[in-house]
């Protein structure tokens, strides 16, 4: 799902248009987060900031990075970079979309298969 006012053909043009996009794909995060059956607690905290914590207490943080405009993952796994593609986030590396990334790693964090989809998509 896109923020409001954006196509899946949008640039990211202004700071503004990043944190709307980047909002709008944390939220959508959130939600299927708390859909998935995940036994992730998911807590929403200032500045477009998601932190994850597992039945482990294992932490992952996925985060807006302004200055680099960028979604940034952070996980015992290692640490990922999703720009905006014109139509979805992309990891920087291997062009992975985010919700499929988010996937494999929360499934490997806590140890049971998780699939993540934004609403409206399959």
């Amino acid at each position: 799902m896109l923020a409001r006012g954006f196509t899946s053909m949008t640039t990211i043009t202004s700071q503004a248009d990043f944190e709307a996009l980047a909002d709008a794909a944390l939220e959508q995060v959130q939600l299927a987060l708390e859909a998935s059956g995940s036994d992730a607690d998911v807590e929403s905290k200032a500045d477009g900031v998601l932190e994850l914590t597992f039945e482990d207490d294992s932490r992952m943080v996925i985060n807006r990075h302004g200055a680099a405009r960028e979604i940034w993952v952070a996980a015992p796994s290692g640490g990922f970079h999703f720009r905006w593609d014109g139509a979805v986030w992309r990891n920087t590396r291997d062009g992975a979309e985010l919700f499929a990334a988010l996937s494999k790693l929360v499934s490997a964090q806590g140890g049971t298969p998780v699939v993540l989809a934004a609403r409206g998509r399959s």
